[in-house]
């Protein structure tokens, strides 16, 4: 098994102490977790895409280039691309250069994206944001693999001959599909042959375990061989102490912050306890063991291969988050790495 560390770069009130940082201090806390997850072993990091409050991922390839100058091994990811809301043209000259800055580290994961702030800065709507992404993605995957391109569509004006430059290090690239519940995304991947990835945070397992069993009969019925088709997942939060008792203690106060955010906006909480989080969502909180022993049950239902942990702290002090992750790599990594076989993240003899 691969492992991410992931950060949609939130900018709110410390869900203990109230405090809210600079901007300026938060993106030096996103810069300074990426080089940590190097440090310490990771095989990614990913960083998000949102256009609205309260994150601060407007930006991806700007924020990434900085890490790419910052760390040399580490495997850069988009958490997602909105090519939904992104020229497909644009976003390959920014993500082609990436390449190069990275030295070919570079990982692309695609989405439609979330939220309505999106739509009235882009004039997406819900109506036609499926076809701009899959319109989107069709052209960008062009991008990277011809070197001159004539194309038309709906959502751009056309190309004709065009050269699109710089030509990208990585040829190809892989491109994921990030997905939360939508089979439009699944049927992208599938089509193209393309890896999946399953966001499996806000609800129990279910839905992501039936969106990938349809991910793998889509992927047959497209012609592509089943054992190559690839899966990620994402986790809902991370916490790990020798002990459970104390990595219970030590995360309640945090889980319970959250639940009076969800109250104070008139949202009803899929997981009303922390004991039920850690029983029904994939929260990793507990003992090595016990994160060892809930990853195998989640991949028994999703097969996947790569899975991120929350880059950041999210209300654990600094000591704190980085002991949690350091017991990963020690107790907990070696042993799924060991147990659950899982394919090189890199493509195009660049590793």
């Amino acid at each position: 098994m691969k492992f991410l560390t992931m950060t949609l770069a939130f900018h709110t009130p410390h869900p203990l102490t109230g405090e809210v940082k600079p901007v300026s201090e938060r993106f030096r806390e996103v810069v300074d977790s990426a080089v940590l997850a190097e440090e310490l072993g990771f095989d990614g990091f990913a960083f998000g895409e949102r256009h609205e409050r309260p994150f601060l991922s407007s930006s991806p390839p700007v924020v990434l280039s900085h890490i790419a100058a910052r760390t040399s091994r580490i495997r850069l990811f988009t958490a997602v691309t909105t090519l939904s809301l992104l020229d497909p043209v644009r976003a390959f000259e920014d993500y082609s250069t990436l390449d190069h800055l990275s030295g070919g580290r570079l990982d692309l994961m695609i989405g439609k994206g979330n939220g309505s702030a999106q739509a009235e800065l882009f004039h997406v709507t819900e109506q036609d944001q499926w076809d701009r992404n899959r319109e989107g993605y069709e052209l960008f995957r062009r991008l990277w693999r011809e070197d001159r391109v004539t194309w038309s569509g709906r959502f751009r004006p056309p190309l004709n001959d065009a050269e699109v430059l710089p030509r990208p290090l990585q040829r190809p690239i892989r491109v994921w599909h990030g997905s939360a519940t939508s089979k439009e995304s699944v049927e992208l991947a599938a089509r193209y042959g393309d890896p999946l990835f399953s966001a499996n945070v806000t609800n129990p397992v279910e839905p992501y375990a039936e969106l990938v069993r349809h991910y793998r009969e889509r992927w047959e019925h497209h012609g592509h061989d089943p054992a190559d088709a690839l899966v990620g997942a994402g986790s809902a939060g991370y916490y790990s102490a020798p002990k459970s008792q104390d990595a219970i203690e030590t995360y309640r106060p945090i889980f319970d912050a959250r639940l009076r955010l969800f109250a104070g906006r008139g949202l009803d909480p899929v997981f009303h306890s922390l004991e039920d989080a850690v029983e029904r969502s994939s929260i990793l909180v507990g003992s090595p063991q016990q994160i060892i022993d809930k990853v195998h049950r989640y991949h028994d239902r999703l097969g996947h291969e790569v899975m991120h942990l929350p880059a950041e702290a999210d209300g654990l002090t600094g000591a704190q988050h980085r002991a949690s992750l350091e017991l990963f790599q020690s107790d907990i990594a070696p042993v799924l790495r060991k147990e659950i076989p899982s394919r090189p993240l890199s493509q195009g003899g660049i590793s």
